[in-house]
Formats: structure tokens, sequence, C-alpha cells
């Protein structure tokens, strides 16, 4: 890592997409590696986390965003306060597609960076029988025209949902040391990592 890059302790993610993505069962996965088939509406919700990295306390906060457009001062307010984004699509759903892109002008726009930390997230590709979006143009777009990540994902059989999140916080420059822990951040633990991710259901609040 560069010596002008400074790592962070602290960093909020936030989760964005249209309605029914699986925004959320992406972090409940992540989080509590559980999977809820049904849909339930999300408005914000707020998670937050703390991880013991060699004596160093780093506090994630993962943001969960509602899909609906009809709150777009919250949006707004949500990508001002956040470090690194992913952008959700669902595979099988080309309109999900064309709300990234929009997604995407809006953080550039807010953030007025055009390097803000942002991945490509193609989810539910457990429905590959039923997809609609071709993994060759996303990629192409998101990585040679956007200059950003792609990652396709299943929170439903748990693939490449810790890939997803690791990207996120390797783009917004937490510990270096965080990311081979995260790889397995279960029970597999090697006796000599420093690194304890918390056994507990999420802390998370609804705000309102």
């Amino acid at each position: 890592m560069s010596l002008g890059v400074k790592e962070k302790t602290q960093v909020r993610l936030v989760f964005l997409g249209a309605a029914g993505v699986g925004k959320t069962a992406l972090i409940r996965r992540f989080l509590q590696d559980t999977f809820e088939p049904k849909h339930r509406r999300t408005v914000e919700e707020l998670h937050s986390k703390e991880y013991d990295i060699g004596g160093v306390k780093v506090t994630v906060e993962i943001l969960d965003t509602s899909g609906s457009y009809s709150f777009p001062a919250m949006r707004k307010l949500s990508i001002q306060n956040s470090d690194a984004f992913a952008l959700v699509y669902a595979v099988d759903d080309p309109e999900s597609l064309e709300a990234v892109k929009s997604l995407r002008d809006e953080i550039l726009e807010i953030k007025e960076d055009k390097y803000t930390p942002i991945v490509v997230v193609g989810n539910k590709v457990d429905r590959e029988d039923n997809r609609q979006v071709s993994t060759d143009d996303v990629l192409s777009t998101v990585e040679m025209d956007w200059n950003n990540s792609y990652l396709e994902a299943s929170a439903k059989e748990n693939a490449n949902v810790v890939e997803v999140f690791k990207e996120l916080m390797q783009q917004a420059n937490l510990p270096s040391r965080l990311s081979p822990a995260l790889r397995r951040r279960r029970e597999t633990f090697p006796n000599n990592t420093d690194f304890r991710p918390p056994m507990n259901k999420t802390n998370s609040c609804i705000l309102s």
C-alpha cells in the first residue's frame, strides 16, 4: 500500500439498487449467514460491527437503503455520508441494471469525485436459467468504461458474498490485514490470527 494512502479505522458502506434485487439479502448473508426468501421492504437500516485487528479497533457500518425512489433526500444524505458503494442489480431484471447506471451518475454528482469507490454487484446468479443481463456486457461497461469493480453473487447460495464486502473494504482503505481474515470469518479461523469477528446477531436500527 502506498505511503500516501492512510488506512481508516471507521468506514461506512452503503448498498443501493432497485427494490427486490437482494440488497438486504446480501447484507444478512454476510452478517448472519442466513437467507430469507421473502422480500421485505426496507426504508433504511444501519448495521454496525467492530473488529479487532492487531489491537486496532475497526468499525464497519453497513447501510441498507430503500429501493424506492420516494426518498430522494434520504438517499442523497446516505451518499454524502458514505465511503464506498455497492450498486446492486438482479441478473434476471434488466431494468434494475438501468437503475444502477442512474445511481452511479447520482453518486459521482454528489461526491464530486470520479474515483469514488464503487462495486457493481450482479445478484441472483442462482437464477441463471432466467438470466436477462449478459455478464460480458456489464463487465465491459463497468470495468472498461466506468473503471469500477464488478462481481456477480448469490445471497441465496452464499456465492461471492464475502468477496463483495472484501472488495468494498479494500477500496475504502480499511487495514489490509482485514482482507485475508475476511475470507474465513467464521468457524474456520486459524489460531494465530488477531482478527475476531463478532458472532452475535447484527446490531441494527431503523432510521426514521
